[in-house]
């Protein structure tokens, strides 16, 4: 089942506004649990989980910044 435009438009505004602070919150806390690290490894992890949660939301985010498909275009009231 595929999300329609608009359902992925607030789906990904939730994501960034809710679940994104929490996975932030969640890795800062993850990192704070494990042993000292050098500086290297660290920024190594943070990159890596910085990109980690993209990874099975990127289909809501996908056509965001596009005109919505299912909406009536202007050139069909002209024709």
């Amino acid at each position: 089942m595929t999300l329609s435009y608009k359902a992925r438009r607030r789906w990904s505004l939730v994501i960034l506004l809710i679940g994104l602070p929490a996975y932030v919150v969640a890795v800062i806390s993850l990192i704070a649990w494990l042993p000292d690290l050098p500086g290297w490894v660290n920024f190594v992890i943070y990159v890596t989980l910085g990109f980690v949660w993209m990874v099975p939301l990127k289909f809501v985010f996908l056509g965001i910044g596009q005109a919505d498909p299912d909406a009536p275009h202007l050139d069909d009231d002209l024709r």
